[in-house]
């Protein structure tokens, strides 16, 4: 019998796959190692491949693709709940089979290399900001413990590098200097390497027309810009700015029953980094809405109301909302005068 459609479990080296075909009928069931997954593939006619859209589900997407077939990816999240009892391999692509015919499940738009590539400039501008807040605590506490301390920010950082270089410092033993040093020396690389993956992500955000414009919101920067345009290719995705910003994660959860409407903290869904750069873009806003409180009169009406927080999150909404519009329509950001005149 032929195959209409497969779910594809993807794992390191051994996938699971479960084809049904028109009659939904159960017509392949096996598993596959890595060097075999082509050659089973090509040898198929171009049928539905539905993935979650996990690790290496984009790479293999594309591959199967050029084969003629179509693949659709799905958060794991959604197929879940297609897993009928114990979980492993074989139910995991049972479940995906199901869920990828299902009429109102949601896709995942799969990413091209290049814009693989771009996400992991940022990703990995990421892990070594946070191996240099790593390094600066663990040096902060070291010199803690001999008496010496300085004030928070670079000013501080400066003085306290200042002290492990200086060899007539004499609250410091030998051994002790020595170790700092070498945390010292790798702070150094890891703000060099740092600089190079900011001049790589500039460099792309001036020849991009749509960071440039997604630059004009205020608390969005070329960081945040270039993010947006790397997770969102195709706007259009997304039907509104509204679901844009649900899709981030940026709106109200519910647990609503009865007719009665329960909304709690934020839903957290969808790109945690993206989420965390327009939040902290908000709290740029913030602190300069509370210097010039005449030109920010709807944040400094919400400020008056909400606790600071909970304010940068809805700031954060409406540049989520405002970023979509700037994507899916065109034009640059207008302040609301300059939008009234």
């Amino acid at each position: 019998m032929q195959i209409t459609t497969i779910g594809l479990d993807l794992a390191k080296n051994v996938f699971q796959v479960h084809g049904i075909d028109a009659g939904e009928k159960v017509v392949a069931r096996k598993q596959l190692k890595r060097s075999q997954m082509m050659a089973y593939f090509k040898a198929l006619p171009p049928c539905l491949i539905g993935m979650e859209a996990c690790a290496t589900a984009h790479y293999w997407a594309r591959e199967l693709a050029k084969l003629g077939h179509e693949v659709r990816l799905m958060p794991a999240k959604d197929v879940k709940a297609y897993v009928k009892r114990n979980k492993n391999d074989a139910a995991d692509a049972e479940a995906i089979c199901e869920a990828v015919r299902r009429p109102t499940m949601r896709f995942v738009r799969v990413k091209s290399p290049e814009q693989q590539g771009r996400l992991m400039q940022h990703r990995a501008r990421d892990l070594l900001m946070r191996q240099r807040t790593q390094l600066i605590n663990a040096m902060r506490a070291h010199l803690a413990e001999l008496g010496i301390v300085s004030a928070q920010g670079r000013e501080g950082l400066s003085e306290l590098l200042s002290v492990i270089s200086n060899e007539q410092e004499i609250q410091m033993p030998i051994d002790a200097r020595a170790t700092l040093m070498v945390l010292a020396a790798q702070l150094h690389a890891l703000q060099t390497l740092i600089g190079t993956l900011d001049k790589r992500i500039m460099a792309q955000h001036r020849t991009s027309d749509e960071s440039k414009r997604l630059e004009t919101i205020p608390g969005i920067g070329p960081i945040g810009a270039t993010t947006i345009v790397a997770v969102v290719p195709d706007p259009m995705v997304f039907k509104s700015g509204r679901d844009f910003a649900a899709w981030i994660g940026l709106v109200p959860r519910q647990d609503s029953t009865g007719g009665k409407q329960k909304l709690g903290p934020i839903s957290k869904q969808g790109d945690r980094y993206l989420r965390r750069i327009l939040v902290v873009g908000a709290h740029a806003v913030l602190r300069r809405a509370r210097q010039n409180p005449a030109k920010y009169p709807w944040l400094t009406q919400l400020l008056a109301r909400r606790p600071f927080k909970v304010v940068a999150v809805a700031l954060a909404n409406k540049m989520a909302r405002i970023a979509w519009a700037l994507l899916a329509k065109g034009g640059t950001y207008r302040s609301p005068e300059l939008a009234a005149a």
